[in-house]
């Protein structure tokens, strides 16, 4: 017993540490989306041939791209662009479907039905493909990437929170709301929502990640944020040609997607285990 005691605390430590190392990679990030203008050392979109392709040094601590771009502050911006895209498309998506699942599962009866085969025509299609539809039709850049993506999965979520909201609109307490006269808008606002809050908030933390990496690929195909925008999917793309020479123009982009997908994985599983004590369990 000991033995195992000992196994499991130091499991939990271990995970513990990779939660912290996941928190402090998504701040650091964070903290450059915010302040790119003021540590990145170059105008990220400043071109000149003369130095393209150059290696490291002071001046340019990554090197340039085949532009003569600083590889440094491209990847800076890239957070700002990323990150941005990211949260917009995870804000649009829960405003989606958060009322619509809490519509839907409140209501029931027919607007139930309605809504969730509505849901249902949604999830028929693979969402990437779907998404990548859309930007097809509505043309590529930032705003429609995001909404293409927002209308690619809102049906998922809002499948999701009805389910939840179907778990409590029979619990003591919204019966007791229900009983004392108060609307229906304001029993979902007040007493359902603030219960369900934290397990979207966990759905949404681990497809952060997910979102990440839909983005760069869009634009890895030349659907999604268009150049000379630094973001690190396209980065990606442009280093495509140089792979044999020069694969850090790729490896660059490619390592910041890497350990941010991962920090928000890890981030995600440890806010699961803390609303879902069978689960921590």
């Amino acid at each position: 017993m000991n033995t195992m005691a000992a196994a499991f605390f130091q499991k939990l430590e271990i995970k513990r540490s990779l939660v912290v190392f996941g928190l402090l990679i998504i701040v650091f990030n964070i903290f450059l989306a915010i302040f790119a203008p003021s540590i990145a050392p170059h105008d990220p979109n400043d071109v000149s041939l003369e130095r393209k392709l150059m290696l490291p040094d002071a001046e340019y601590p990554l090197g340039t791209d085949h532009l003569g771009r600083c590889m440094l502050s491209r990847l800076i911006y890239g957070a700002r662009v990323s990150l941005g895209a990211a949260f917009a498309v995870m804000s649009v998506t829960l405003a989606i479907s958060t009322v619509v699942g809490a519509v839907s599962g409140y209501a029931g009866g027919r607007v139930d039905a309605i809504i969730m085969r509505l849901c249902d025509i949604f999830l028929a299609f693979p969402s990437l493909i779907l998404a990548l539809a859309l930007v097809g039709v509505m043309g590529p850049g930032l705003p429609n990437v995001v909404l293409a993506m927002a209308l690619s999965q809102w049906a998922w979520y809002a499948r999701m929170i009805r389910g939840m909201v179907l778990s409590l609109k029979e619990r003591n307490y919204v019966l007791a709301a229900k009983v004392a006269g108060t609307s229906q808008s304001m029993i979902i606002a007040k007493h359902v929502l603030p219960n369900i809050l934290p397990q979207i908030a966990v759905l949404a933390t681990l497809d952060v990640g997910w979102v990440i990496l839909h983005i760069a690929g869009m634009s890895f195909l030349g659907l999604g944020i268009q150049p000379p925008t630094p973001e690190w999917g396209a980065m990606i793309n442009d280093g495509r040609q140089f792979l044999r020479g020069y694969p850090s123009l790729m490896a660059y982009p490619g390592f910041m997607i890497l350990s941010v997908v991962m920090a928000f994985n890890l981030l995600g599983d440890a806010l699961r285990d803390m609303i879902d004590p069978m689960e921590k369990r």
